[in-house]
């Protein structure tokens, strides 16, 4: 129900686009209101938070598909937590108040660290700690650029319709520093990266499956929506940084997961290396004024998602099936689990950015907003082939080798369970062609945005 909700939503958005700056489906209730601070219940969406609440819904039904087979302890409250995760995640992407946005950021954090302290691996109680730490310090530095902007400005409100062009550029300053650390921790950004491969090597399959698909695109949401909508002219002066980070954090993922053994940490120093582009894509729009970057930020998010996630969810299956994620020891596949070997091939091809995936595309509109920012950034274009490097290199390594007499596969992936994992697949070769489906919506986001800054408006 939640997934058809938010189809409805999405095709509201899509038929009938938002204004620049404006919203669709507004929710406005008055929380409380004293004398010295009042509180708005506040949400909508746009071409921004609609693809984001659409493909959350779709990564939950099929993380609870996948989880039948891979999750077989206190079951019930794992799946009470999987839904107030994802009520949590709709209320972060729809909120427009910044308070309300901070309680449901918050409020995803909690079963996340359940998630990988009690489902999770040898080491889950080291990665839930430095998980909760990482993302609550980060989240709470945040929480003090948004209390300096709501005293600072003349009219003290927390709603963004309220809020967006209207803050003086003094103030701007600190308050974006503040959201950068809160929003770089969680994308993540190098050097705020480090609790990510823990997390992700630690986690059941499913549950980075979200880790990775949904709760990172809460950083390149906040990039987009706060940083960049709030702090117009402190972003447009400072993108330069931005678009280095950025840039800096597609490299470093990329040359990283070179040197992965585990095949669960190379796919996610992956995704640092993908989750750049977001970075890097949002500020050429702020530096060049081309909305292709903030269009391609969107659809890499989406896009991001499926892909992470079908690779995510395989590394369950392997891992169930063969006793081991190693790549060196994983032998033959295309032998052992034929099945498995094709799906993972395809999930490889889409993380690469490959034709006839949408991937592909994205990362291609990220790269030319680049261009168009500074053409040193053509430089860029080397990180899908260092990405398409080490996926093929896996792939020699753990499917097209031969097996080996001690091999301790039993059994391929169920066909029930292939067919769910193609499903991750279909959007991405829909998307390629019918790319307008997220574009189209996301023009007016990009557009107000570039009118924010100086050189835009």
């Amino acid at each position: 129900m939640t997934f058809l909700i938010a189809l409805y939503s999405y095709w509201l958005v899509s038929a009938s686009p938002p204004l620049a700056g404006q919203y669709a489906l507004m929710e406005r209730y008055t929380w409380f209101n004293f004398q010295f601070i009042s509180l708005d219940y506040l949400l909508g969406l746009d071409g921004l938070s609609a693809p984001l609440v659409t493909v959350s819904s779709l990564l939950s039904i099929l993380v609870i598909i996948g989880s039948r087979r891979l999750i077989n302890q206190n079951e019930a409250g794992y799946y009470a937590l999987l839904l107030l995760f994802e009520g949590s995640i709709m209320g972060v992407f729809t909120s427009l108040n910044l308070i309300v946005f901070y309680i449901f950021w918050e409020l995803v954090l909690i079963p996340m660290f359940f998630f990988i302290g009690i489902w999770g691996g040898p080491r889950r109680k080291y990665a839930a700690l430095k998980f909760i730490l990482f993302t609550y310090s980060g989240s709470t530095i945040m929480l003090l650029g948004f209390l300096a902007v709501y005293f600072g400005v003349p009219s003290p409100s927390f709603d963004i319709p309220d809020l967006s062009g209207k803050i003086p550029v003094g103030l701007q300053y600190l308050p974006l520093l503040a959201s950068f650390i809160g929003f770089g921790v969680k994308l993540p950004v190098v050097p705020f990266h480090t609790w990510l491969p823990d997390a992700h090597v630690e986690a059941p399959a499913p549950i980075s499956v979200l880790l990775a698909g949904v709760l990172l695109k809460m950083g390149g949401y906040g990039f987009l929506r706060i940083s960049i909508g709030l702090f117009p002219q402190a972003s447009f002066q400072y993108a330069w940084v931005f678009m280095t980070i950025g840039a800096a954090t597609m490299f470093y993922g990329a040359i990283v997961a070179l040197l992965a053994r585990d095949l669960k940490r190379m796919i996610a120093l992956t995704s640092i290396n993908h989750m750049g582009f977001v970075l890097f894509g949002a500020y050429a729009t702020v530096v060049s004024a081309n909305p292709l970057g903030v269009e391609g930020a969107i659809f890499q998010m989406f896009t991001h998602a499926l892909a992470i996630g079908a690779l995510f969810m395989l590394s369950g299956y392997v891992h169930e099936q063969a006793g081991t994620r190693e790549i060196p020891l994983l032998k033959g596949l295309k032998v052992t689990m034929p099945r498995t070997a094709a799906l993972l091939v395809l999930g490889s091809g889409a993380a690469m950015g490959m034709p006839p995936f949408a991937s592909f595309l994205a990362e291609l509109m990220v790269i030319a907003a680049g261009i168009s920012a500074y053409s040193i950034t053509a430089l860029t274009i080397l990180v899908p082939v260092i990405t398409s490097g080490y996926f093929l290199w896996m792939i020699k390594r753990s499917i097209l080798s031969l097996p080996e007499g001690n091999s301790k596969a039993q059994s391929d992936i169920p066909k029930p369970d292939a067919l769910a994992i193609s499903v991750y697949f279909v959007p991405l070769v829909i998307l390629i062609v019918f790319s307008f489906l997220i574009v189209a919506p996301a023009v007016n986001v990009a557009q107000w945005l570039i009118n924010l800054n100086p050189r835009g408006g």
